[in-house]
C-alpha cells in the first residue's frame, strides 16, 4: 500500500505515543465499511428535534451504513437482527426500530422496497448531499448545522451537491456527444454518381 507523507507522520506518532497498543489502522482489515466523513454531522442532524421530533433514528442509520456492501443497496436480514444491532432488544424496541426506519424514509435518507411479508427487504442509501439539499430547501436544517457541514465537506474534499450535479450533467452531455459521433460514423458511404 502506498503511504502518503501524512500517513507516515501518523504512523510515527502512533509508534512514539502508543508503542504497545493494538491500533486500528485499516491495513489488511476486512469487515469495515466506507462512509462519508460527514457522517457524525449527519447523525447529529438526525437526532435534532427539528427533523426527528422526540425520535432519534441515528443508531438505525449508522447500522444501515455498517451493512452497506456497495452500490448503495442493502440486502436486509431479518428485522430483529437489524433492530438488535441498533440497540433495540425488546418487542417494544422492534416497533421503535420500524418507526425509525419509516422516519429515515420520510426524511429522505433512505428508500425501501417491500418484498412479500418483509417490509424492509431492500434499502437504498440516498447520497447525503442530496438529502441535505432537499432538507435545506424544506427549511428543516438550521444555518449553524449547514455551516459546520459545509466546512467539513471542504476539509475532507467531499463534493457538494452542486458539484455532484454539475459533474453528472457534464457526463450526460459527454455521453450524448459520443452517441451522436457514433451514429454519424455508422452512416453508409454515399455512392458517387457519374
Amino acid at each position: 500500500m502506498f503511504k502518503t507523507r501524512s500517513h507516515e507522520m501518523r504512523d510515527e506518532l502512533r509508534r512514539k505515543f502508543w508503542p504497545n497498543e493494538d491500533a486500528w489502522t485499516g491495513e489488511r482489515e476486512l469487515g469495515f465499511f466506507q462512509a462519508p466523513r460527514t457522517l457524525p454531522l449527519l447523525l447529529l442532524l438526525l437526532s435534532s428535534k427539528t427533523l426527528s421530533g422526540r425520535k432519534n433514528p441515528s443508531r438505525v442509520y449508522i447500522e444501515l451504513w455498517a451493512r452497506h456492501m456497495g452500490g448503495g443497496v442493502i440486502d436486509m436480514r431479518p428485522e430483529t437482527e437489524h433492530a438488535y444491532a441498533a440497540g433495540y432488544t425488546s418487542n417494544r424496541g422492534m416497533r421503535t426500530w420500524r418507526d425509525n426506519m419509516a422516519l429515515l424514509e420520510s426524511t429522505g435518507f433512505i428508500k425501501t422496497k417491500k418484498i412479500g411479508n418483509q417490509q424492509y427487504r431492500y434499502v437504498l442509501l440516498i447520497h447525503p448531499t442530496a438529502v441535505v439539499e432537499k432538507l435545506k430547501a424544506q427549511k428543516k436544517v438550521d444555518e449553524e448545522w449547514v455551516t459546520a457541514y459545509e466546512a467539513r465537506q471542504t476539509e475532507t474534499k467531499e463534493r457538494s451537491y452542486a458539484q455532484r450535479m454539475k459533474e453528472k450533467k457534464d457526463a450526460e452531455k459527454a455521453a450524448k456527444a459520443a452517441k451522436v459521433l457514433q451514429m454519424k460514423s455508422k452512416k453508409p458511404a454515399q455512392k458517387a454518381t457519374a
